[in-house]
């Protein structure tokens, strides 16, 4: 039997962070239990966890659904952790000038 692929990245995300469940538990005021199931799945991420767990961890809240952080530069992802949330667009800009799809499509 095969295993199912994970529905989120919460906990590579966790793990890069050097969170364990019950640290990361404790930053966002919930148990290591809710934390498990949310991992696992069994629990839905709502926008509402999303932007929670999204602040400890030091990413966006689509990147605990879309990204494994194996998969980005640690440096990529620590700058654009720095950015202001009102920077980030002109971030956005900006790197769209130096890649070669310059749509933003």
């Amino acid at each position: 039997m095969s295993k199912k692929a994970p529905t989120n990245h919460l906990r590579a995300w966790r793990e890069f962070r050097g969170f364990t469940q019950e640290g990361l538990a404790s930053s966002v005021g919930t148990t290591a239990a809710v934390i498990s199931l949310l991992e696992n799945g069994q629990r839905g991420l709502s926008a509402s966890w999303l932007d929670r767990l999204a602040r400890p961890l030091q990413t966006s809240p689509g990147f605990l659904l879309d990204h494994h952080p194996g998969d980005l530069t640690a440096e990529l992802l620590d700058l654009w952790a720095s950015i202001p949330t009102e920077n980030q667009p002109k971030a956005i800009k900006a790197l769209r000038s130096l890649s070669k799809d310059k749509t933003g499509t």
